[in-house]
């Protein structure tokens, strides 16, 4: 079984241009990420944009969902950034006949202290676990995609109130 990867972008692959003081994107993380993991999971890792969600138009959204439609696996995994995660979500929650699980990170994974290698361990395994459906993995939890909020106070996801 091999589990497909899409990269959008967010702070998992976030760099800070000392130059321009600014953050940039250059390439994903994702197989430095895995390989640090010592990760054996079979995965295919594509691309599909590198933006902060913040940024992230509709457009973009219908592309990840066509791509999550398209592809042959059942099991798909989608980095991305956490500002807009639940309204990607939403979207990705008319397809029924995958899991697919969301999850992103609050730290650049370039910063060396991220989060994102253990949420990313963590999309692995409830990947492979769950039942076809929308999901969100953040903060060693996973939750529904309608019954998840991102905490902008403490910066942590949490069921809906």
């Amino acid at each position: 079984m091999t589990i497909r990867i899409f990269v959008t972008g967010g702070t998992f692959d976030k760099e800070y241009d000392e130059i321009r003081e600014a953050f940039i994107f250059k390439n994903t993380h994702l197989p430095e990420i895995l390989k640090l993991g010592r990760s054996i999971v079979d995965v295919d890792i594509r691309t599909l944009m590198m933006i902060d969600s913040l940024q992230m138009a509709d457009e973009d959204r219908q592309s990840i969902l066509r791509n999550c439609q398209r592809t042959k696996q059942d099991k798909i995994i989608v980095t991305h950034g956490t500002g807009t995660m639940e309204d990607t979500a939403r979207v990705l929650s008319t397809i029924k006949d995958k899991t697919i699980v969301l999850t992103g990170a609050m730290i650049p994974y370039a910063y060396g202290s991220s989060d994102g290698l253990f949420n990313l361990g963590a999309a692995l395994a409830f990947v492979q676990a769950l039942a076809p459906g929308v999901y969100v993995a953040m903060n060693g939890s996973y939750f529904k995609w309608d019954n998840v909020t991102k905490n902008t106070k403490t910066g942590y996801f949490e069921v809906k109130q």
